[in-house]
Order: structure tokens, then C-alpha cells, then sequence
């Protein structure tokens, strides 16, 4: 399994550069890497100096560095290829079969979800050590880094429903002769539990990997401008509700000292200053790269402390007012910044009313 690596900032800070010259740091260690570039525009092949030609499968472009920018319309049409296997895989009668790759335009999020399964599938692949993904860098690519989670609620959520359900309990004896005409192969008594238990253990994959800092971190670019801190700042805490670990700050184009008056505001994070790169050469950028397996130092999204029957969420750059707890059974529901991230109680705290909850230090401290 490789390490991802990807970079959050507001437009025109230079995260481009920065995944470049991390993708040349890391393959001159040795490391297998694959810079996987999900961004439209010809800076990437202006910057690296070659021809990439949008193709869907990485090209070498130095010692130990592939890279990759694939058409999103690409994509699209082979994820749809492979979805349509799948259907002719399980169903007697496909019906998607005359539904083409680039139709699918018109269905928002699709493309971000078909960019997730390539991500998996080139970590899958056993061929990198280091995966860099260069994304939107915005709320877009949380949203998209945020899918298993997100889609793991739904799956708990309504298939527990329909299980319950009296009406699930009256049709079972009527759907699993019908699912039989229809599916290439039974799942039992219960037709639909098979998929969702496989789908919902998939999904946890995804979301396990995006939330383990040894298997994904994010860093945050910015420069000394007022309002890239700012974006920099509201990406750090929108990360952390996605749960994904940030594990420092990139100043760009910034002196050491320029970048250690920002270590206030981005504090427990490290804060490294970059040179600005100077033409071709990438040296001097890339000996400035910090050591970005050092994310699990940092703060985690959540610490669950059964022990002290706590729930700690480290939400930076948030106010207290701008938080709001819901809980429902055995999950809460904490939603700041616009954003919304469900958390499943452990078994030991689960059934317990929350008895208290503050807001200090960036933290989020919720006791049971």
C-alpha cells in the first residue's frame, strides 16, 4: 500500500509546484512514485517539460517518477466500461448497456467519484510507494477524499431500515424468487443483505485509508498573503471534518523568517518556508521539501477515549458558535463550516447520553 500524499490551498499558491518538486524529493529517495494529477490546463506538462498527452495510464518521466493527468472524459467512459461489465456480470438483462460513458456529464459528483476509484486502483496496483495527488486543493477534493465516509452513513443507515422494516420482512418471501430471475447469482433469504455488507466493507476501506495519517495526509500551501492564510486556515479545519490528518504548512515563496511568523496561527503545525522556484531548476525547491511522513505528529481529527468516556474532535479554525452536535442513537452528527461528518460510537459508548461538551483550544471535547 502506498503513502498519498495532497495539498490543500487557495488558487494560484503554487500547489502544482509544490506537488512536483514532493514527487522529485520523494523518487530521489528511492521511492516509487506517481504524481496523479486530477487538474485540467496545460501547467503540468509546461512545468515538467513534456508531453503527457491526457492518457489514462502513468508515463515515466524521470528515474522513479511516473505521472499522470488523465481526461476527465476518459475516465468517465472507462468507469462507465466497468460499470456495465458489472451489471452484465450480475443481471440477466442489463439496461444500461446503451448508456454511454459521456452522458454520465449530467450527473454531479460522478466525475469525483470515478477519480476516488482510479486513486484506489493505482494504490492497489503494488507499483508505487508514494502516490502525490494533485487535485482542485479546495472543499471539491474534501468533498470528493470525504465519498466513503459520507456513503458508509447512508449504507448503515437505510439498510438498517429496510432489515427492520415490516415491509422488508412481508416482501422477502416475494423478492428472493424475483431476484432470482433477475440476478446471476442469489444472495439467500435476504437478496439485498449480501451487497450492502459488501459495499458497506468496501466503503470502510476508504474511509480507514483516508483517515490513517501513515496512509494519507494533506499539507497546506499558502504565501505570506492575508487571504491565502485565511483559505489555508478554513481548508485545515474543513480537512479535519473530512477526517483527513494535515500534517503542516507550506509557505510558498517565503523566507524561513517570513514563514515563522505565521507558526501562531497554524500552531500545533510545523510552518517551513519555500523558495520561489528559479527556472528549470528545481534544487533548491526540492531540498526545501519538509519530511511529510511525520503526519501521524500531528493533532487527529478525532480521539476517542473510551476510558474517560470521551469524544475529542480537533476542529481548527472554527469558532464556537459556528459548531452544533446532533445525536441519534449511536451516532452524533457534528456539523461546522457547512460541512457535516457522522461518527459511529464505539460499542462501549454507544447508548450513553452526551453529558456535557466544550469548546476549547480547537478541540471539541464531548463526554458521555
Amino acid at each position: 500500500m502506498a503513502f498519498t500524499l495532497t495539498f490543500l490551498g487557495k488558487g494560484g499558491t503554487g500547489r502544482t509546484t509544490i506537488a512536483i518538486a514532493a514527487a522529485k524529493s520523494f523518487a530521489a529517495q528511492g521511492k516509487r512514485v506517481l504524481l496523479f494529477s486530477y487538474t485540467t490546463g496545460p501547467d503540468l506538462e509546461l512545468l515538467l517539460g513534456c508531453e503527457l498527452a491526457a492518457a489514462a495510464e502513468p508515463r515515466t518521466v524521470e528515474t522513479n517518477l511516473d505521472v499522470v493527468q488523465p481526461s476527465k472524459v476518459k475516465l468517465l467512459e472507462r468507469g462507465w466500461a466497468e460499470v456495465k461489465a458489472l451489471e452484465a456480470k450480475y443481471l440477466r438483462s442489463p439496461f444500461f448497456k446503451d448508456i454511454y460513458g459521456e452522458e454520465l456529464a449530467a450527473f454531479p459528483g460522478i466525475d469525483r467519484a470515478i477519480a476516488l476509484n482510479n486513486l484506489r486502483k493505482f494504490d492497489d496496483s503494488g507499483k508505487y510507494d508514494v502516490i502525490i495527488y494533485d487535485g482542485t486543493g479546495g472543499e471539491d477534493q474534501l468533498r470528493m477524499l470525504g465519498v466513503p465516509d459520507v456513503l458508509s452513513w447512508y449504507a448503515r443507515r437505510f439498510s438498517k431500515v429496510v432489515a427492520e422494516s415490516d415491509f422488508a420482512r412481508a416482501l422477502t418471501p416475494f423478492i428472493q424468487p424475483v431476484a432470482g430471475a433477475v440476478l446471476n447469482t442469489g444472495w439467500g433469504s435476504e437478496p439485498w443483505k449480501e451487497p450492502m455488507k459488501e459495499m458497506d466493507g468496501l466503503l470502510a476501506q476508504g474511509r480507514d485509508a483516508v483517515s490513517n495519517p501513515r496512509r494519507f495526509a494533506a499539507w497546506l500551501v499558502t504565501t505570506p498573503d492575508s487571504i491565502a492564510i485565511a483559505q489555508a486556515k478554513y481548508l485545515w479545519g474543513s480537512a479535519q471534518q473530512s477526517s483527513i490528518t494535515v500534517g503542516g504548512v507550506l509557505v510558498n515563496r517565503a523566507e524561513e523568517e517570513a514563514a515563522t511568523l505565521l507558526a501562531d496561527t497554524f500552531a500545533p503545525l510545523r510552518v517551513s518556508g519555500l523558495p520561489e522556484r528559479s527556472a528549470e531548476d528545481w534544487s533548491a525547491l526540492v531540498a526545501a521539501m519538509p519530511k511529510f511522513d511525520t503526519a501521524s505528529q500531528a493533532p487527529r481529527p478525532i480521539e476517542i477515549d473510551i476510558a474517560q468516556k470521551q469524544v475529542r474532535l480537533f476542529l481548527p479554525g472554527f469558532m464556537k458558535g459556528e459548531v452544533k452536535l446532533i445525536q441519534s442513537g449511536p451516532e452524533m452528527t457534528i456539523e461546522a463550516g457547512g460541512q457535516r461528518r457522522n461518527i459511529l460510537l464505539p460499542a462501549a459508548l454507544k447508548g450513553r447520553s452526551v453529558t456535557g461538551a466544550k469548546f476549547q483550544g480547537g478541540f471539541l471535547i464531548i463526554s458521555f
